[in-house]
């Protein structure tokens, strides 16, 4: 072989080695992809939302007069027996002060109120005098009729004489009693919160006891001070009978229905909780979520199934998370729901045969938002793309990532 030849031959296959390596450099890589296996297992549906616990029965007492509250003792937790435990005493209000001319005018009348009274008394006395005389006259006068020397029309006028000074002694006395009370009124009308208060302590009060038998749930007027008749003071129940409450979108609670059962979890012990519905309320109400945005919202009461044992540490007002079952199924073919997506009008998955994806419809049952019921279209222990990008099209080949 020539030198010329030799050059050509080695042009020649660095050409060819260069055009090797563009083409490898160059070839289809296969997508990396997530992938996952068909199985069968428990699919359970629900509804979830958080909730809070409360007690089922409430009991709000209220003043039931307008008074001074005294300062209440009981405080949140103690332990109340109905009709004996006194949660709280209300005493009389003290009378408010006088301004200078409501004062001149309780002091003017009171002194009129002095003045009619001594009048009375007065009055009194000169209807005693005369009953004195009727009383002597009618002495005389029986003496005389008794000798027949006085006519019978004069000893009855005696008589009535004395009858009547008695009624004028008796109308009076009555008029004196009346100044009498008068006078009071009108010094009462100066009394000052000072004098009414009595050194000793004692209280004429009245004595509102506990309704129920239970425990204090929130004291809402805890110091002394002036109540109105119906203002709220604090609230009792008991804490054994609770329940939980949990607002629902109404979209979502038209599928709950009573006897359903719920999962509580987060509520702060290690053990899941289980519970029933009681009742889904009938009326929705509006209530603005964190994002601003206006939900009609539908509340909806649960029991727990477990012994007060179970979770007895809760108390009212705490939260919970509640898992509404909605369907459970033990047996069902399932994947996660990132597989899926929809093509046209139907669902589809990429299964993974020989290194490359293979497009395939199916058909969808339920779903809790994680995993998905297929109805048909795979089989058990068939690997299927999770999260497919746009790169990933029928036919092309895949890598499963590590």
């Amino acid at each position: 072989m020539t030198l010329r030849q030799r050059r050509i031959a080695l042009w020649a296959l660095l050409g060819l080695a260069l055009a090797a390596g563009l083409a490898y450099a160059f070839r289809p890589q296969p997508v990396a992809v997530d992938v996952t296996a068909v199985e069968r297992g428990r699919l359970r549906v629900t509804v979830d939302e958080e909730g809070e616990t409360r007690v089922h029965d409430v009991f709000v007492l209220s003043a039931p007069v307008t008074g001074r509250a005294r300062r209440i003792e009981s405080h949140v937790g103690d332990i109340v027996v109905a009709g004996e435990t006194v949660v709280v005493e209300i005493e009389p209000v003290d009378p408010t002060f006088l301004d200078v001319r409501s004062e001149s005018e309780a002091q003017a009348a009171m002194r009129a109120a002095e003045a009619a009274r001594e009048l009375a008394a007065a009055e009194l006395e000169r209807t005693r005098a005369e009953l004195d005389f009727a009383s002597n006259e009618l002495t005389r006068q029986r003496g005389l009729a008794e000798r027949g020397a006085l006519s019978e029309r004069d000893l009855d006028a005696a008589q009535r004489a004395h009858r009547t000074a008695r009624a004028a002694v008796a109308t009076a006395r009555a008029a004196l009693k009346e100044r009498s009370f008068e006078l009071d009124r009108a010094r009462a009308r100066l009394l000052s919160p000072l004098d009414t208060r009595d050194p000793s302590g004692g209280c004429a009060c009245i004595p509102v006891r506990a309704p129920v038998s239970g425990s204090v749930l929130r004291v809402l007027h805890e110091s002394e001070g002036v109540v109105q008749a119906g203002q709220p003071l604090l609230e009792i129940g008991d804490p054994r009978d609770l329940e939980i409450v949990v607002d629902l979108l109404s979209e979502d609670a038209v599928q709950v229905e009573a006897g359903q059962v719920v999962l509580i979890e987060e509520w702060g012990g290690e053990a899941m909780l289980r519970g029933t519905v009681r009742r889904v309320e009938p009326y929705g109400f509006t209530k603005i979520s964190a994002l601003g945005i206006e939900e009609q919202r539908v509340n909806v009461v649960i029991d727990f199934s477990d012994p007060p044992e179970a979770w007895q540490r809760l108390g009212h007002g705490y939260r919970v998370i509640a898992r509404i079952v909605l369907w459970d199924g033990a047996d069902v073919l399932k994947l996660p729901l990132s597989a899926l997506f929809r093509d046209g009008d139907r669902w589809a998955v990429f299964v993974e045969a020989g290194g490359r994806a293979r497009l395939r419809h199916v058909e969808r049952g339920r779903h809790n938002g994680l995993e998905a019921e297929i109805l048909s279209g795979l089989e058990v222990a068939e690997r299927v793309v999770l999260y497919p990008s746009d790169r990933v099209v029928d036919g092309v080949r895949i890598r499963p990532r590590s």
